[in-house]
């Protein structure tokens, strides 16, 4: 790779990060609007978020062993046009289910890419404080862009349709794709390693059953036969597959590398991380559109703190990583984190001034957190494994994406279901289900009615916002104690002589 341009392989890899990472959350911004288009129940609502998530989730492990197989270059262009295709198909999606579908599909397309984009950063950069910086500047846009979906997603609403928050993605892809042809060299893959397609259905089989009962869970009047029936298949498909990938000769996941503490706690950092994120993004978009009557812009600029601190954060943790133990590194960035989501919390009646700088802390907290469990991820792999630490990493991050959907998007409806009381006279039974519904009611209500509707529908959805970000902040802080813990244990046994990395 010539010195001159591996910069440029860099800007190629994290334009099509941003693209993947961007579509996670852009969609927060527009679900208002989205949901009274096309008519979306509150369970159709999630799926349409959590679809992506999900499917990215499944076939992450698998595709990093494929681009391992065939190259990581010719898997990254293959899945740019997936996604730039996807992407136009959900941005005319005429129904919710259709753009379920074509949300999913679009992960496809980001589960082609998103290992290649680690792994060529890996191979690209062989200084290893210009690898470090580089996954730095890889992290920022892993957590700046996630939080700066939202506002991409606002500023387009301002002015075009919602399905302009898929479109913007095809002229990025047009422009990537010769790009990555030209500048990024074809590195032979082992056309000796095995892809394990099975493995990546389990996977994503188990993934989906999972969301599926919790999501079921989480409804006022729940099918408990439905939520039993989908957690048993989802927990037997994950069951099954960690016991294939033990006995397998070539797996998609090396289980012996989750011996070392120090590995292990990088995961659970980026998956908590991750989770609490978009979570809170989820529950921050909708209560300041729904209960603060906001427009998407002036929600989107809201959130700005968050997403210039995180990108802030990313490439300056790059540079403080190997001078601070990994573990107190990312424990620091959790609790960070933490503060700042707790800061959101108890300041949300504040001036703004002081909401800005809880969004920053908790941005300077995620940028941090992802940089050094990413770092701690890939440096601690063999290079001939980049491609199964790669998918790790990012399968660390996609699921915590979706638990964070799937688990704060429940909790957000089963809290505005207890929450919710109808006014008398009103059978709003419907509008029990959650705050869309009941605002969709409220217009063909008239006086009184209407407006004692808007506003039960929105205390009971401010008693929701409350309960997922608390939850969120502690489960940032429970997490930073259990790395220190944890790692603190890890040292231990290293002192004692025994292996930190089993291998």
């Amino acid at each position: 790779m010539q010195s001159q341009n591996r910069w440029l392989v860099l800007a190629v890899v994290s334009a099509a990060l941003l693209l993947i990472v961007v579509d996670m959350t852009v969609l927060y911004t527009a679900l208002p609007r989205l949901t009274h288009d096309l008519h979306a129940s509150t369970s159709e609502k999630l799926w349409i978020i959590n679809a992506y998530a999900l499917v990215v989730s499944g076939l992450l492990l698998g595709m990093g062993t494929l681009g391992d197989r065939l190259g990581h270059k010719r898997l990254f262009m293959a899945g740019l046009g997936v996604f730039g295709l996807a992407s136009l198909a959900a941005a005319y999606a005429p129904s919710a289910s259709l753009l379920v579908v074509a949300r999913g599909f679009l992960g496809v397309g980001a589960a082609m890419m998103m290992p290649a984009t680690l792994s060529i950063i890996r191979v690209t950069f062989e200084d290893e404080r210009e690898r470090g910086f580089a996954i730095g500047i890889w992290a920022a846009v892993a957590s700046g862009g996630a939080a700066l979906g939202p506002i991409i997603g606002g500023a387009l609403l301002e002015h075009f349709w919602w399905g302009s928050v898929f479109l913007i993605n095809v002229p990025i892809v047009l422009l990537a794709l010769p790009l990555t042809w030209r500048l990024i060299p074809a590195r032979p893959g082992d056309a000796s390693r095995p892809w394990d397609l099975t493995g990546s259905v389990q996977v994503m089989i188990g993934l989906i059953g999972c969301a599926y009962a919790i999501k079921e869970a989480g409804k006022r009047a729940p099918s408990w036969t439905a939520a039993a029936i989908a957690a048993v298949i989802g927990i037997a498909a994950l069951a099954w597959f960690a016991r294939s990938q033990r006995r397998s000769t070539h797996p998609l996941i090396d289980f012996s590398m989750f011996r070392s503490s120090t590995f292990s706690s990088a995961v659970v950092a980026a998956v908590v991380a991750a989770a609490a994120l978009i979570g809170m993004q989820l529950a921050l978009t909708q209560n300041l559109q729904l209960v603060l009557d906001k427009t998407p812009l002036q929600a989107a600029l809201f959130m700005l703190p968050l997403s210039i601190a995180s990108f802030v954060s990313g490439p300056l943790a790059g540079r403080l990583l190997g001078r601070v133990p990994d573990g107190v590194f990312i424990a620091t960035g959790l609790a960070l984190a933490g503060a700042g989501m707790a800061g959101c919390v108890l300041l949300q009646h504040a001036p703004y001034a002081w909401q800005a700088l809880a969004l920053a802390v908790l941005g300077v907290g995620i940028g941090a957190t992802i940089t050094a469990a990413s770092s701690t991820i890939m440096l601690g792999a063999p290079p001939e494994r980049a491609g199964m630490a790669a998918s790790i990493e990012e399968v660390s991050y996609e699921l915590g994406g979706a638990i964070g959907v799937t688990l704060m998007g429940s909790l957000l409806s089963a809290v505005y279901a207890a929450s919710f009381s109808a006014p008398t006279g009103v059978d709003a039974s419907a509008a029990s289900e959650g705050i869309d519904e009941a605002l969709m009611l409220a217009q063909s209500l008239s006086g009184d009615a209407a407006a004692q509707l808007v506003l039960s529908a929105q205390a009971a959805f401010g008693n929701a916002f409350d309960a997922v970000m608390g939850t969120t902040a502690v489960l940032l802080l429970a997490t930073a104690l259990g790395v220190l813990w944890r790692n603190r244990k890890g040292s231990a046994h290293a002192a004692s002589g025994k292996a930190a990395f089993p291998g």
